[in-house]
């Protein structure tokens, strides 16, 4: 079975996009990184690869989507507090990230999206597993 996770996502500027997701707090592996792609790391086996759209181009048969016009994909993380969800989301709002959807708390979990300055939307979660603890 896999054992790491590659989400690759076409940029219009990487160094702006590399910028937006340094502020929020991602760092980047600088061997796997260059003019044409910057290696997120969101954990020990996730990664994302912002990809110049020249370069993602050249692994698809297909045109790039327009996530500002249209949704491929939604990617989800997880966060340890509604508190945490909330400081994220303040902090993409700020750094130019567009907010598309209202909070959502359903008691057990609060979420809250936005999307990152090419589009690609967002989503943090946190949710309380001790309903989810079985007896």
């Amino acid at each position: 079975m896999p054992s790491k996770v590659f989400i690759n996502l076409p940029v219009k500027d990487l160094d702006k996009s590399v910028d937006f997701f340094t502020n929020l707090g991602f760092s980047f592996n600088p061997q796997f990184s260059d003019d044409k792609a910057g290696c997120m790391v969101v954990s020990e086996s996730i990664f994302v690869m912002l990809l110049t759209e020249t370069y993602f181009k050249t692994f698809i048969d297909t045109g790039v989507c327009d996530a500002n016009q249209q949704t491929e994909v939604l990617i989800a993380l997880d966060a340890y507090s509604a508190e945490e969800v909330k400081e994220f989301i303040s902090k993409a709002r700020s750094l130019g990230g567009r907010i598309y959807a209202e909070p959502k708390d359903h008691g057990f979990m609060y979420q809250h999206s936005f999307a990152d300055l090419d589009g690609h939307k967002w989503e943090l979660v946190y949710m309380e597993m001790s309903q989810f603890a079985q007896s």
